[in-house]
């Protein structure tokens, strides 16, 4: 995962924007990223959040503790072809004791192709429980008004 903020494209303050570029074994037979492709980078998106507030492998180590999925939406807006640099962007939306709602956007140039809307449960131990005491803090740091499309229901 490359991590890097995309050159000349303004991030949220402190949470840099996730680049990657896709790869032809992404592509399906119709040369475009394939769908399970749109949530793996999302999920790199995802780690790198996690490392930023201190929930990196290092903490997952020592304490069993990591985030888990426990709901999201994505959203397929336009066909990304093969080898495409790819751009997302991380909006935490809200913070509680043992949870995280937070958005990707995903972009290839200008054009938002995909997006995905997650709650995650803090979990230590196989259980839910509270953030350590520096997580909460830094990620509501990051906390942003939700993009438009956060909190739909599909139709």
């Amino acid at each position: 995962m490359t991590g890097e903020p995309a050159a000349g494209l303004a991030a949220a303050p402190g949470l840099p924007d996730y680049t990657d570029v896709a790869r032809p074994e992404w592509t399906d037979y119709n040369g475009h990223l394939s769908e399970a492709y749109y949530v793996l980078v999302f999920g790199f998106a995802t780690d790198r959040m996690m490392v930023l507030v201190g929930l990196d492998e290092r903490y997952r180590v020592e304490t069993d503790g990591s985030l888990y999925t426990v709901e999201a939406h994505v959203r397929y807006l336009r066909e990304v072809r093969g080898q495409a640099a790819l751009r997302v962007v991380t909006t935490v939306v809200s913070v509680g004791a043992k949870k995280v709602r937070f958005c990707h956007q995903m972009y290839v140039g200008d054009t938002c192709v995909a997006t995905e809307e997650l709650l995650a449960v803090h979990v230590r131990d196989g259980h839910a429980a509270d953030f350590p005491d520096h997580a909460p803090h830094r990620l509501r740091q990051l906390v942003r008004p939700a993009p438009d499309f956060a909190g739909r229901a599909i139709s």
